[in-house]
């Protein structure tokens, strides 16, 4: 994939995570905060100060997620952005550090 490809995927990837924490937010799952500065997206929690860190890394054509329980790395398949280690899906891994964050 092209680097322009790549940065389509992960701004909508990005975007996505942004709306699944303000759609927790709303029904009362989570008290976050999102904030986010070019391909850095931080999402904290109100109550216990804890952050997860979702970004882009352009070069390496990942997504990385970074939070208490580690770092973790995926790569686009074609449909799901996979982690790099163990084939878990983002979004899946993103729902159960959320809640063990939150």
């Amino acid at each position: 994939m092209t680097e322009s490809e790549f940065l389509v995927l992960a701004d909508t990837c990005l975007r996505q995570v942004e709306e699944m924490f303000e759609q927790a937010f709303e029904n009362d799952e989570y008290d976050v905060e999102c904030s986010r500065s070019g391909n850095v997206l931080t999402i904290e929690f109100v109550d216990n100060g804890s952050k997860i860190i979702v970004n882009s890394q352009a070069p390496m054509q990942e997504m990385w997620l970074a939070a208490r329980s580690g770092g973790f790395h995926y790569k686009f398949d074609g449909q799901h952005w996979l982690n790099t280690r163990d084939g878990s899906e983002l979004f899946a891994t993103l729902s159960a550090v959320a809640k063990q964050q939150g």
